[in-house]
C-alpha cells in the first residue's frame, strides 16, 4: 500500500508538479501545488528574483502541512521542501507524510526554468541549489531521477514508495 501523504520534492524546475498531478491521479489522490499556498508577498519578492528566507518559508509551510493533515484520505502535494528544517516542519504538522525527491541534474533543471512561464525566475536557481538538502536516510521517504520521461519517473515513484511502506 502506497503512502497517502505524499509530498514531492526538489527544487524549481524538477517536475514537482508534472510529477504530483500524475502520480495523485494514479493513486486516486487530490493533487495540490504548494505554490498555490504561497501568500502574495512570497509570490511578488520571487517574482522580483529575490530568494525567500526562513522568516517566509516557516508560515507557508504551515500551511503546506495543515493542507496536507487535513486532507481526508490524503493527498500529494508539490512542495520545494529543500532543506531537512523546512522537511521536519511539514512533518511537525502532517507526522504521516512521506517524500519523493526529484533529482535532476543542474543544466537540465536550467533548460527547464528557461523554457517555462512561472512566477520564479531563472536567477533564483543557483540560491535554491544551495539551500538543497538531499533526503537523509533517517528522513520519511524516496529519492527518483526525474529527468527521464514522466511516465517513467511515475512508475519509478510508485514502485519505490511500494518498497519503502514494505520496508516500514
Amino acid at each position: 500500500m502506497t503512502a497517502s501523504r505524499i509530498v514531492v520534492m526538489g527544487p524549481s524546475g524538477s517536475g514537482k508538479s508534472a510529477l504530483g498531478a500524475q502520480l495523485a491521479g494514479a493513486l486516486a489522490l487530490p493533487f495540490v501545488d504548494a505554490d498555490d499556498l504561497h501568500p502574495a508577498a512570497n509570490v511578488a519578492k520571487m517574482a522580483a528574483g529575490t530568494p525567500l528566507d526562513d522568516d517566509d518559508r516557516m508560515p507557508w509551510l504551515d500551511v503546506v502541512a495543515t493542507t496536507l493533515r487535513e486532507a481526508t484520505g490524503g493527498a500529494v502535494i508539490a512542495c520545494s521542501a529543500l532543506a531537512r528544517r523546512y522537511r521536519d516542519r511539514i512533518l511537525d504538522g502532517a507526522p504521516d507524510a512521506v517524500f519523493v525527491e526529484l533529482l535532476v541534474p543542474q543544466a537540465e533543471l536550467a533548460r527547464r526554468m528557461a523554457a517555462r512561464e512561472h512566477f520564479m525566475p531563472s536567477s533564483l536557481l543557483t540560491s535554491q541549489l544551495e539551500t538543497l538538502e538531499h533526503l537523509e536516510a533517517d528522513e520519511p521517504g524516496v529519492a527518483v531521477a526525474g529527468d527521464p520521461p514522466l511516465t517513467a519517473v511515475v512508475d519509478a515513484a510508485r514502485a519505490a514508495l511500494d518498497r519503502y511502506q514494505s520496508l516500514r
